[in-house]
């Protein structure tokens, strides 16, 4: 199924194997959700959804071999698919996905010895990042004090960013004049954003637009919009807001 990708042995080595399989899952549940969802047809067999370690992902049925190599996802999600609205659907799986992972991290450092500092060390990496269910329901917890200034003198944005920008700014309707402490306020929101797909922080050369609907903030290239094409979009829905369809 995944091939025979070397095996993770070390804690930045199991810790890496995470992050490209949760990356892979992040894509499946947003920016691929069409696709993910077109897959988990009722009528197949049992499906589990599967991350790889280079941060793709695929629905597949389980594996024959008893043991499994590794520990085995959920099984049967596609049964659960048209019983209940799409989006509990999609959070249903988040949240088993994100059990997934923790089994495959610790199975390794179980597999290869790691010790309790070992274990603590890997756990703490893994807990900087967002869960995948945090992700995929935009429930993404910011620190208290960027959680007081994201509330405050919010202008409308208008979902389109600059590539070079030094920090991710909404661009917006010229504003009434802000008083300096009202700028630097601003300022500082914006600098602690981290992508609501991937969980990573911003950086100055990247390329990152804002969903008009829940206000997160988004890398370009984990939601699939160029800075071209960002400027023909008068207001931009994100995958986990565009889901939130009538289905036909």
């Amino acid at each position: 199924m995944e091939g025979v990708p070397p095996i993770p042995r070390t804690v930045e080595e199991v810790f890496s194997d995470f992050k490209g399989r949760r990356a892979g899952l992040i894509k499946a549940l947003t920016a691929d959700v069409e696709k993910f969802y077109q897959q988990c047809d009722p009528e197949k067999e049992n499906l589990c959804l599967y991350g790889l370690p280079n941060e793709t992902w695929e629905v597949n049925l389980p594996v024959e071999e008893v043991p499994p190599e590794l520990p085995e996802p959920a099984l049967g999600i596609n049964f659960a698919r048209d019983g209940m609205q799409e989006k509990d659907w999609l959070s249903l799986v988040a949240v088993h996905s994100d059990s997934w992972l923790l089994a495959v991290a610790f199975y390794f450092g179980a597999r290869f010895g790691f010790g309790k500092n070992e274990r603590k060390r890997l756990f703490q990496m893994i807990n900087e990042l967002p869960t995948i269910f945090e992700v995929v329901s935009g429930n993404v917890k910011q620190p208290k004090d960027q959680s007081a200034t994201h509330n405050s003198g919010k202008s409308k944005s208008s979902g389109k960013m600059h590539e070079s920008q030094p920090k991710p700014i909404k661009m917006s309707t010229p504003a009434k004049e802000e008083d300096e402490s009202g700028e630097e306020e601003e300022e500082d929101d914006e600098q602690g954003a981290t992508c609501g797909a991937c969980g990573e922080s911003y950086g100055t050369d990247e390329f990152w637009i804002c969903c008009d609907v829940c206000e997160r903030w988004f890398h370009g290239k984990c939601v699939k919009i160029t800075p071209a094409k960002a400027e023909h979009i008068k207001q931009y829905k994100c995958p986990g807001c565009s889901g939130k369809r009538a289905r036909v």
